[in-house]
């Protein structure tokens, strides 16, 4: 294989198989450690390996908060926070190669595609009768589409990276040391594979939610699909489109929830917006996240918070009057710290991000949205725009903009329709880790980061962000390039 780094991490966290399988939903807890040598020779095996994948979603920093940073922390949605110095580095757009997040949300990463590959490739070989080839074949699907999601990730923040697609057996730096592959190249992979997931996946496992949107289907196929098409350098915009269209139309039914509340107030769940979530339920999987994000008045915690709204997204909902998803989004309070950018005075307000409200007794089952709705009817528009038909683009952003309670679009031509759609989706998906990724889509990310007027109220000076194209992507980690030679880093740094 590729990466003796990548190889330490799949032998020391080996694959989660060998308890429990997966019954009604997907019980994502840590599961018993095999090897490849000894496992995957009945069905409970290949239930267990496939969870095993999953289990990335809610055991691992990168999906849990860290993609934040990344999606939103690094645009002009979000400040860091807190005092964390390595967070404060993607907040100013100043990573280095040494910043222990980025070093360990690769590793996790790679870990889920090592974990993916070794279903890919044991999963096809059981002869255990109780494997249907219905659910061999979605197990199949499953983890291909599990590896192009990790792929993808990896990709929108490293560019081109070592494809590793087959199991590790041998620590012989010949075969685990190896160059990157091109952004072509991975994004190539990426769509072979959901491909397969599209061709192996159904639309829905039948009328259970919590396992319809705990698993990867072939609605969830089609919408990354539909994501990457447009995010690949060599976009097609016909393609993404289609993939749009295919999720709007699915036999799953997906629509828009009629209150954007319903979606954060964690009672409304698996809804029918919802493509994939994460299923933390607050007792054995409970996501631990919200507790370094929300006010004293709901943690009953007095230290600082980290992934503060921004002065600048704050403006960008007054300036649309979009009060129903800022009030979402944003939470003010009187904080028992100073704040540089909000307050300097301990007791002023503050703004807190408010999507992930659910906190009890230190539990929660606040969710991110891996993939939802909203996000692809948002991308159907771009498409349409860039495809040279606006007013339908207009038709459909206002689907949007009328369950946030706004008047239509009043852009018409094609360059305020897709200044138009980029807000819309700012607004709209604030601390779901898109914005970084659309600013870098458009070729935005340079002016409006360099345009951005934030102030540190402490020094009183303007931040100044020094953002360059080199910036669109982060440094390879610095852990990686010593392991392997083979391996070069990014323009930049």
């Amino acid at each position: 294989m590729k990466n003796k780094n990548i190889l330490n991490y799949m032998l020391a966290a080996s694959i989660a198989i060998g308890a429990s399988a997966c019954k009604k939903g997907l019980d994502l807890n840590p599961i018993s450690q095999a090897t490849t040598t000894n496992s995957f020779n009945t069905a409970d095996d290949a239930e267990a390996a496939i969870t095993g994948v999953y289990n990335t979603f809610s055991s691992q920093d990168y999906y849990i908060w860290d993609n934040v940073y990344y999606g939103d922390v690094r645009s002009d949605n979000h400040y860091s926070g807190g005092d964390n110095q390595e967070f404060n580095q993607l907040d100013l757009l100043n990573i280095s190669p040494t910043n222990s997040k980025v070093y360990g949300d690769w590793a996790a990463l790679y870990n889920a595609i090592l974990k993916a590959n070794l279903v890919l490739q044991k999963v096809p070989a059981i002869t255990d009768a109780k494997l249907t080839a219905t659910r061999k074949n979605q197990i199949i699907g499953e983890a291909a589409f599990l590896r192009a999601f990790n792929y993808y990730q990896l990709v929108i923040n490293w560019g081109g990276v070592p494809l590793v697609l087959t199991p590790i057996s041998t620590t012989d730096p010949s075969e685990t040391n190896t160059a990157r592959a091109s952004v072509t190249q991975v994004y190539d992979q990426i769509v072979s594979d959901l491909q397969t997931a599209v061709n192996n996946l159904p639309d829905t496992y039948g009328s259970d939610a919590s396992v319809n949107k705990a698993r990867a289907t072939k609605g969830a196929a089609n919408a990354l699909l539909a994501k990457v098409w447009a995010q690949r350098p060599d976009r097609d915009y016909n393609k993404v489109l289609t993939y749009c269209d295919a999720v709007i139309n699915s036999p799953a039914g997906y629509a828009l929830v009629t209150n954007y509340s319903d979606l954060w107030d964690a009672a409304h769940y698996n809804s029918s917006e919802s493509i994939l979530e994460v299923q933390f339920n607050g007792t054995t999987i409970s996501n631990w996240s919200p507790g370094l994000l929300l006010p004293p008045s709901i943690t009953n915690t007095t230290w600082r918070k980290f992934i503060t709204p921004s002065r600048d997204l704050a403006k960008a909902f007054d300036a649309q009057g979009d009060v129903v998803r800022k009030n979402q989004s944003i939470l003010f309070e009187n904080a028992p710290w100073a704040d540089e950018y909000w307050s300097t005075k301990v007791g002023g307000s503050v703004p807190f991000s408010y999507k992930w409200r659910n906190f009890v007794n230190g539990n929660s089952i606040s969710r991110q949205y891996l993939l939802r709705l909203a996000d692809i009817i948002l991308l159907k528009a771009e498409a349409q725009n860039a495809l040279g038909r606006p007013a339908e683009a207009a038709t459909t952003l206002n689907i949007v903009r009328k369950r946030a309670g706004l008047q239509n679009t009043t852009a018409t031509t094609q360059a305020d329709m897709a200044l138009a759609v980029e807000n819309e989706r700012r607004l709209e998906l604030t601390q779901e880790a898109q914005r970084w990724y659309d600013l870098v889509r458009y070729g935005r990310a340079e002016t409006v980061m360099n345009n951005l007027v934030e102030t540190n109220l402490v020094t009183g000076q303007r931040v100044n962000y020094n953002m360059t194209k080199e910036k669109e992507l982060l440094p390879i980690p610095q852990t990686e390039l010593n392991r392997n030679p083979a391996l070069k880093q990014n323009p930049g740094y």
